[in-house]
């Protein structure tokens, strides 16, 4: 089974405290997605939630055509104002290990994501990431900059 890395940074004008505080809560997450994907954060628990260990999360998500899956994903590490680490439980990958990274620097912060992921289905999952997936996961990322530079903006 192949596993791929992906790495995305950005720089956001704001202090780590306003960094971590949105990011680190679930919900946002619905505000730095793409709308085709209709993802809608289906746990009772985080209204307004912040992020520990072993915290489950819910979602239904629509990656491809508008079909419906569920997600579920555990935090499985956390360290305030430093990192969060996702992995999913069940869902539309055979692995998924998402690191988010925060770190303050001169006029804001710096979010780096290193992001794992497999497929699985053999010679059918390396297509499926060469024809679709691979580009798929870019465009998540690519929208989720412009959402957060319109949030916070940009340096």
């Amino acid at each position: 089974m192949k596993t791929y890395r992906l790495e995305f940074t950005q720089k956001i004008p704001v202090d780590l405290d306003r960094a971590w505080n949105f990011f680190s809560t679930p919900l946002n997450l619905t505000e730095i997605t793409p709308e085709d994907m209709t993802f809608d954060v289906t746990s009772p628990d985080t209204e307004q939630a912040k992020m520990y260990p072993g915290m489950i999360i819910t979602y239904k998500v629509s990656p491809l055509l508008g079909i419906k899956l569920n997600w579920v994903t555990e935090i499985t590490h956390v360290k305030d104002k430093d990192y969060f680490i996702d992995e999913q439980r069940f869902g539309p990958f055979a692995f998924w290990h998402h690191n988010h990274h925060f770190e303050a620097i001169d006029g804001g912060v710096l979010m780096r994501d290193i992001l794992h992921y497999s497929i699985g289905w053999g010679p059918l999952g390396l297509i499926a990431n060469n024809l679709i997936v691979a580009k798929k996961i870019n465009d998540i990322f690519n929208f989720r900059r412009k959402k957060v530079e319109e949030l916070f903006g940009k340096l």
